[in-house]
């Protein structure tokens, strides 16, 4: 890694605590028969309740800072977690932020949207627009406000963000050591966590199966999710200054979990959730871990790996959701 690793080099903000810690999950795995499930518990990133984004934001503020910006602009779902915890990362450095949610104002007031106006956000909502489709306008209202706004592209899934799981990718290596793995499961949304641990395990030539679950269903036809996870790894093998070249074939991908679609809940992450919670304690949010784990719990159930194996599941947070989807995860 060393001769192609820039890492160290790129601004980057100290925004969590890191390692996270790895864990095994006993009770889950004695009651599916196997295989042995360990957990990367990135949910315990320390930044606003925690989540993989503090990973991604700490590259992408650190070139917000390096820039001279004074104002961070980003876009998300009502309940989303990049914009929670963007909203802490700017409060902690003393950065405005603007945050563009979709749908509009609710009656009640919680979980993740509670946390954004807590930490003191500017909150724009966008009805149907929740991936930043009505970013432009809002920079130019602020430039002409004399501000010096800076754009985080939706999950934080640009080359700069891939790097913090380039990192993270590096991270489990290290924390591994001697300990085989055959497959990492992780929720796969924005594509960021996915092309920087794609990097990561190709770099060190790490043996295991790297799924990302499919959270969300392909909006535009003509830009595949595969093909957008692709273009990122590429991109972000470029900024390192790596030779790496992926192909849309590279990217492995659970595609069977979609549902009725992002954000609805249905049997499946309600099962996962409950069941890691009584059998665990550990909180899975409703929309990207609760359906990733249900993935991961279907493989098992079918025989999908030897009781022998050991997988890896990446928790990437995101629990304060679970307060707004109350009557869908009982």
């Amino acid at each position: 890694m060393e001769k192609h690793n820039i890492l160290n080099k790129l601004p980057k903000a100290e925004l969590g605590f890191f390692p996270t810690p790895i864990v095994t999950l006993k009770n889950l795995s004695r009651h599916l028969g196997g295989p042995e499930i360990l957990m990367k518990r990135d949910d315990l990133t320390g930044l606003a309740l925690g989540g993989n984004k503090t990973r991604k934001l700490a590259f992408i503020i650190g070139d917000a800072l390096q820039k001279g910006c004074d104002t961070v602009v980003t876009a998300g779902a009502q309940q989303s977690n990049h914009c929670r915890q963007t909203a802490a990362a700017a409060a902690q450095l003393g950065l405005e932020c603007h945050l563009l949610l979709g749908g509009t104002l609710p009656n009640d007031i919680n979980g993740n949207l509670l946390l954004d106006q807590l930490l003191g956000a500017h909150i724009h909502w966008t009805n149907q627009n929740r991936k930043g489709e009505d970013i432009p306008q809002v920079v130019a209202a602020l430039k002409n406000q004399g501000k010096k706004p800076y754009v985080i592209p939706y999950g934080g899934s640009n080359a700069l963000g891939a790097c913090g799981f380039v990192s993270a990718g590096i991270e489990l290596e290290t924390q591994l050591k001697n300990i085989e793995i055959s497959d990492v499961f992780f929720a796969s949304s924005s594509g960021g966590t996915h092309a920087g641990l794609m990097l990561a395990k190709t770099v060190l030539d790490a043996q295991y199966n790297l799924v990302g679950v499919q959270i969300d269903k392909d909006e535009d036809h003509d830009s595949a999710f595969k093909t957008q996870v692709t273009k990122l790894a590429n991109e972000t093998s470029v900024l390192l200054g790596m030779d790496i070249v992926y192909k849309q074939s590279d990217v492995l991908l659970e595609d069977g979990f979609l549902g009725e679609g992002y954000g609805v809940v249905g049997a499946a992450e309600q099962y996962a959730i409950n069941l890691l919670a009584r059998t665990e304690g550990i909180l899975l949010d409703p929309v990207y871990t609760g359906r990733a784990m249900a993935a991961l719990i279907d493989k098992v159930q079918k025989g999908g790996f030897d009781k022998s194996q050991r997988v890896l599941f990446w928790h990437t947070g995101g629990a304060p959701s679970l307060f707004s989807y109350a009557s869908k995860v009982q």
